[in-house]
C-alpha cells in the first residue's frame, strides 16, 4: 500500500472562529486584492480564505521554517492564490483585510508586534479580524484599543473575536527591537534580539552557562545549535578570530538577529543559516557544537538536537549541551557517543560527549 498522506489537523478555535468572521465579512466586500494572515496551525485559515476568494492573493506570514514547511507538507492542491511565506518582517502591503488568531498562551510582546505590523500594512478603510482562545478576553481588546478607533466584539464559548477598520494612520510607532550588552570575562558585547526571538531582551540563563563552559582552541569551527539571539555565537567568535562559527535556528529573526550582532561587534568569523531539518552547511567538518535545546516536548526537540550534532561534527569533535537535568542524555547518549558525561552549573547541566570515529 502507499504511505498514507499527512491531513490537517483540525482548525484550533480562534482560527476557525476567526476564519468564520472573515468569509462572511469578505464575501460582502468588494475589491479584496491582498489578504495577510497568521496561523496558530496549519495555515487552515489562510487556505480557506484563498479558496473562498479566489481573485485574491493570500498570503500567510511565518516566523519559524517548521510550522511552515508542516502547512505547506499537509496543504494539498493549494490554490494558486495561496503563499506560505517565512520572513523576519510582514509582507509589505498595502492589504485590504488581516486575518489574526492568537493564543491565550502566546508570547504578548510578540502579539503587540504582529498587531502593529498589520495595522500599518492595512489599506485605508481595509479590515482587521483577530481572535484568541479565551472567551473571557481583555488584553487584546486593549491592544486594538490602542491601535484603532473602532473595535466590535464577537463572543464565543472558546473564542473571542474582534473586528476593527482602520480609519486613520498610527499616531505612534513602537519599536519592539532590543539592543542589550552582557560579559565575556573582561569583553562587553553588544547583542540585539526581537519579538518570537527566543530570550528576547535578555541573555538567557542556560546560554550564560554554556558559554562560560565552552572552550574555544584557535583555528577550530563552531556549531551553534539552536542559536536564538546569537549571543553564544558572539562570545565564543570574539574570544578567537581565527574560529569560525556558524549559528542555526529555524526562526527567521533568530538568524537576522545573530548576523546583527556580528555586525554590532566587528565580528567577520560569524555566519548564521535558517534551518530546521538538521541538515547544515560544513555537515562532518565542525570541532565543536554547542546546544541550548528547549526543555519541553518530553526530550524530542532533545533528540533532533542531538542527532543534528552527530551528523554535524567531524569524528572525535564534541558536543556541549546545557540542560535542566542531565538524565535523558545520560541514559540515551553513551550508545552512541563517546565519553558522555556531566557537571553542574548553577542550577543547569553541562553535558558532553564526543563524536565517535565509526560511522553509526
Amino acid at each position: 500500500m502507499p504511505p498514507e498522506l499527512p491531513s490537517l489537523p483540525p482548525t484550533r478555535p480562534a482560527e476557525s472562529r476567526a476564519l468564520a468572521t472573515a468569509i462572511d465579512l469578505l464575501a460582502a466586500q468588494r475589491d479584496i486584492r491582498r489578504i495577510l494572515c497568521t496561523t496558530v496551525g496549519r495555515a487552515q485559515g489562510a487556505l480557506a480564505v484563498a479558496r473562498a476568494v479566489a481573485s485574491s492573493e493570500v498570503i500567510c506570514w511565518f516566523l519559524d521554517l517548521f510550522p511552515r514547511q508542516l502547512a505547506s507538507t499537509v496543504i494539498v492542491d493549494a490554490p494558486a492564490n495561496l503563499t506560505l511565506a517565512c520572513a523576519a518582517d510582514a509582507p509589505s502591503g498595502p492589504f485590504q483585510a488581516v486575518l489574526l488568531p492568537f493564543s491565550k498562551a502566546g508570547e504578548a510582546e510578540l502579539a503587540r508586534d504582529q498587531l502593529q505590523s498589520a495595522a500599518l500594512a492595512l489599506d485605508a478603510g481595509g479590515v482587521l479580524i483577530a481572535a484568541v482562545d479565551n472567551p473571557r478576553d481583555q488584553w487584546l481588546r486593549e491592544q486594538l484599543s490602542d491601535l484603532f478607533a473602532k473595535v466590535t466584539v464577537q463572543a464565543y464559548d472558546d473564542a473571542t473575536v474582534y473586528v476593527a477598520r482602520k480609519q486613520r494612520e498610527l499616531r505612534k510607532v513602537r519599536n519592539f527591537r532590543c539592543e542589550f550588552t552582557f560579559r565575556d570575562g573582561e569583553r562587553l558585547l553588544r547583542a540585539l534580539s526581537r519579538p518570537g526571538v527566543f530570550a528576547h531582551r535578555r541573555l538567557d540563563p542556560g546560554a550564560r552557562q554554556l558559554i562560560d563552559a565552552a572552550e574555544v582552541q584557535p583555528g577550530s569551527r563552531i556549531l551553534d545549535i539552536g542559536c536564538g539571539a546569537g549571543t553564544v555565537s558572539l562570545a565564543l567568535a570574539s574570544r578567537e578570530p581565527s574560529v569560525s562559527v556558524h549559528g542555526v535556528d529555524g526562526n527567521v529573526r533568530a538568524v537576522e538577529c545573530t548576523l546583527a550582532g556580528a555586525a554590532l561587534n566587528g565580528l567577520t568569523n560569524v555566519t548564521a543559516e535558517l534551518s530546521c531539518d538538521g541538515n547544515f552547511r560544513g555537515a562532518g567538518e565542525y570541532d565543536l557544537a554547542v546546544a541550548n535545546p528547549p526543555y519541553y516536548a518530553d526530550n524530542r526537540i532533545a533528540a533532533l538536537f542531538v542527532a543534528a550534532a552527530q551528523r554535524s561534527l567531524r569524528p572525535g569533535g564534541r558536543l556541549l549541551i546545557v540542560a535542566k537535568r542531565a538524565d535523558w542524555y545520560a541514559a540515551t547518549m553513551p550508545e552512541h557517543w563517546d565519553n558522555v558525561r556531566h557537571s553542574h552549573s548553577g542550577n543547569y547541566a553541562i553535558v558532553q560527549a564526543f563524536r565517535r570515529s565509526s560511522a553509526e
